[in-house]
């Protein structure tokens, strides 16, 4: 079933409202008729609204409700990935797989040992490709939130903006062992708020990590191996599904 997002103000008693894109796409890429059934998200709550199509109008898509299924499909906990700007697209993949994992936020991080550097222009061109990107993966994966990707933070900014977080942590290879980062997996509970800072392809540099531990963040171990920084986020994201989903 096809899955997208509407505006909460166009959706009112049983009338909801597609515009923009998702009217061109259902239209004419999908090529749906009146009566077919799709499902709809507000991007506010976790409620998933399945409804039929009742008409096409100018710019738009017109549905009827049909029911509304509290979806509860989203983590219990909303995390947000602090990811260290990798080379050549790999950000998409990093967007992408971890929007369809549950994460809540993606804050790309400009660190010392970044390969790539953004100017100002480049950086906003990147930022919108990927929430486009995460504005898919969540349709693909019938979320009921669309993760927003921010814009591009400098290494000690990101360190402020995690500071309000329940649990912070930084994967990295000189920390304790495994046993630790189980420990601290299973005492997080629901409704909390989960920073976790993912190196680039050269890893932290030691001042950035001794910046993380003095503003609170937790270094913690992802295992024996060296995982690249791809995988590290997606690996993070599965483990907390695990915890969390019934």
């Amino acid at each position: 079933m096809n899955h997208f997002f509407a505006d909460p103000s166009d959706i009112s008693g049983n009338d909801i409202i597609l515009r923009g894109d998702d009217h061109n796409h259902i239209k004419n890429v999908l090529r749906l008729k009146k009566d077919d059934v799709i499902s709809v998200s507000d991007g506010v709550s976790d409620r998933e609204y399945r409804c039929h199509i009742e008409s096409f109008g100018d710019g738009f898509v017109h549905c009827r409700l049909d029911f509304i299924k509290e979806a509860g499909c989203e983590l219990p906990v909303r995390v947000r990935l602090f990811q260290c700007l990798p080379k050549s697209d790999k950000m998409d993949h990093i967007v992408q797989k971890t929007v369809e994992l549950g994460v809540y936020e993606i804050i790309p991080v400009a660190s010392k040992r970044a390969v790539v550097k953004l100017d100002e222009k480049k950086a906003a061109a990147k930022v919108k490709r990927w929430n486009a990107i995460s504005e898919a993966a969540a349709k693909q994966s019938k979320r009921s939130h669309i993760p927003q990707v921010k814009d591009v933070m400098g290494f000690e900014e990101a360190v402020k903006a995690a500071g309000d977080s329940d649990t912070a942590l930084i994967p990295y290879e000189l920390s304790s062992g495994f046993s630790f980062t189980r420990d601290i997996l299973e005492g997080l509970s629901d409704n909390k708020d989960i920073s976790v800072f993912i190196g680039p392809e050269g890893g932290f540099d030691e001042d950035e990590v001794k910046l993380a531990k003095e503003a609170g963040i937790i270094p913690v171990s992802m295992g024996k191996r060296i995982l690249r920084t791809e995988t590290a986020g997606p690996v993070f994201l599965a483990w907390l599904v695990y915890r969390f989903e019934d």
